[in-house]
């Protein structure tokens, strides 16, 4: 049994009268549910602060389907990299507004902003730090072995009592 692909026809007339038929393959799978327009909404919810994952939750799409949209549609891609960039600006307008703390305001959670801001953002907000060991006048780490002496007593003694007995049969 050989499997066939369903096709569709798509007849024409020339203007000269002849006639021809173009036969094209029918897409597999489920049609895709994406919508030209999401790019207007996906941007939206970047003004709002909203991550990816939340856009694809609003859209009602798996992640995987979104980064689908991302390959298929370049004018998607460009909207979710304009979302990104307006999430941070959304973020960053939020701290300016409540950096400066009133009294009977609303005050920000600066550490709780600060560390969101590196979690969502990390080529600009990341604090990175490095950490380089040496030894001794910038020569190599040196590295002391330390022997339990109680285990390798017994061991000792376990190998005497052993060949002990050896000799003795």
């Amino acid at each position: 049994m050989t499997a066939t692909t369903p096709t569709t026809s798509t007849t024409s007339t020339t203007t000269t009268g002849a006639t021809t038929v173009t036969t094209t393959p029918n897409p597999v799978g489920r049609p895709s549910k994406y919508d030209p327009a999401f790019c207007d909404k996906v941007r939206e919810l970047g003004a709002n602060g909203y991550s990816r994952e939340m856009i694809s939750a609003e859209l009602n799409v798996s992640w995987s389907t979104l980064l689908g949209w991302v390959e298929s549609h370049p004018d998607f891609q460009e909207a979710l990299e304009d979302a990104k960039t307006l999430e941070m600006v959304f973020f960053e307008k939020l701290a300016i507004q409540h950096l400066v703390e009133r009294p009977q305001g609303d005050r920000l959670n600066t550490g709780l902003w600060s560390r969101s801001m590196a979690a969502r953002f990390p080529k600009k907000y990341r604090e990175n730090s490095k950490m380089e060991v040496v030894g001794k006048d910038d020569g190599p780490v040196q590295i002391d072995t330390v022997h339990d002496i109680g285990t390798g007593l017994v061991n000792d003694l376990l190998a005497i009592r052993q060949k002990d007995a050896d000799n003795d049969k």
